[in-house]
């Protein structure tokens, strides 16, 4: 198998499509963010890397606090209309009528349309260049009710939103190959 070179790059799959949520001067404003994902087990926490130009940025280091909301594949232009327009010259909220809610950190604005919402405290700001990485611990969750399955969530019925890059496609979560922490038993024994 012949490898080729082609620089530096995050090419990672899949990545997620997030629409981070910060009120920015008082008013609630998202961003669609492909650079983030889990950062901790214990306590719970999460990142997102955001460039520091972005508007969403003045309201996360503004309020030490910001919303991470899962959109469905339903959802699929509002994400990507929260990625193109500024929220320093559009209303992103009246645009895509999205319906925004509070929980219990009373700042950190969620979208009532999508199935999962995290709501976070920033824990650490890393300044790394182009980006600043908000890591940010997972103070309350919010699941769609209908988005369970026996109580628990169902990646099927969330439908989350992937994003490839390269080819900036947007992409369903794909078909199940084999149950985790099981199928590499067939490998051998675990010693």
């Amino acid at each position: 198998m012949t490898k080729i070179t082609i620089g530096p790059a995050p090419l990672v799959y899949p990545m997620p499509t997030f629409l981070v949520g910060a009120n920015v001067s008082g008013k609630p404003n998202f961003l669609a963010v492909a650079w983030g994902g889990i950062a901790n087990g214990e306590p719970p926490m999460l990142s997102v890397a955001i460039r520091h130009s972005r508007y969403t940025h003045q309201g996360i280091s503004q309020n030490k606090t910001f919303s991470v909301n899962v959109p469905s594949t339903d959802m699929v232009k509002e994400a990507d209309y929260c990625g193109l327009a500024s929220g320093a010259r559009v209303n992103k909220v009246a645009s895509c009528h999205f319906r925004v809610f509070y929980g219990k950190l009373n700042n950190a604005p969620l979208i009532e349309q999508c199935p999962i919402n995290l709501e976070c405290s920033v824990v650490h700001t890393l300044d790394l260049g182009s980006h600043s990485l908000f890591i940010g611990r997972i103070e309350e969750t919010y699941i769609t009710e209908n988005c369970l399955t026996n109580g628990k969530p169902d990646v099927n019925k969330v439908k989350p939103l992937i994003y490839t890059t390269g080819q900036e496609w947007y992409h369903p979560l794909g078909e199940i190959m084999a149950k985790a922490f099981s199928v590499g038993r067939e490998i051998g024994t675990l010693k």
